[in-house]
């Protein structure tokens, strides 16, 4: 899910950390879904009122995820909660020291798989290009992450899962994401604790 809060103006704004004042609008984090909400009007319904939709929604949010995604990232490496690199990936994974298998999107998938079944029970995401996650561990590229567990493995694993769903990438267990109200994926109005 994604919440999102009419800002000055009245315009749409993204709440990526949902930690933004004001009445929340959350949706599935679905690109399919961001497009039938807004060609529907359901984001002014569920804001009882006008709001301006920005017309690149989709664009924004999906590159404001890759940048979370990279920021915690370098959190992890910073705090010594990652290693990148196929032997030091490997070595993690077979000793149960990984949470989380972040590998590079744009990876060949022999390369991808040679870390992948080290350990099945580890979570594997493919959110960024090779060169986005050499970015953070300061090499040209990088195809294996490896993340211990813990608050951090299970945020990325979060911001990965909704940036797939918005780019359209299905889930690999096929589960499909719904909504808070059960349906495949609606607008959900909410209050912050501020509103109460």
């Amino acid at each position: 899910m994604i919440r999102f809060v009419v800002g000055p103006g009245r315009v749409l704004v993204p709440d990526l950390a949902a930690r933004l004042p004001g009445r929340g609008i959350w949706l599935s984090a679905r690109g399919d879904v961001l497009d039938t909400a807004r060609a529907k009007g359901a984001f002014a319904r569920a804001a009882r009122g006008q709001v301006t939709v920005p017309p690149d929604l989709a664009l924004s949010l999906q590159g404001a995820l890759a940048r979370r995604i990279g920021e915690f990232l370098g959190l992890a490496r910073r705090a010594g909660q990652a290693v990148c690199g196929f032997q030091k990936v490997r070595e993690w994974l077979a000793g149960g020291n990984a949470g989380l298998l972040v590998q590079a999107c744009d990876g060949s998938v022999a390369e991808r798989a040679r870390c992948a079944g080290v350990s099945p029970t580890v979570p594997v995401v493919a959110p960024l290009s090779a060169a986005a996650l050499g970015a953070v561990f300061g090499r040209d590229h990088v195809v294996h992450v490896a993340i211990r567990p813990g608050r951090l493995a299970d945020v990325m694993k979060i911001e990965a899962e909704r940036l797939s769903g918005l780019m359209g990438v299905k889930k690999s267990a096929g589960r499909q994401e719904e909504g808070m109200d059960g349906s495949d994926g609606g607008v959900h109005e909410a209050h912050s604790p501020a509103d109460q």
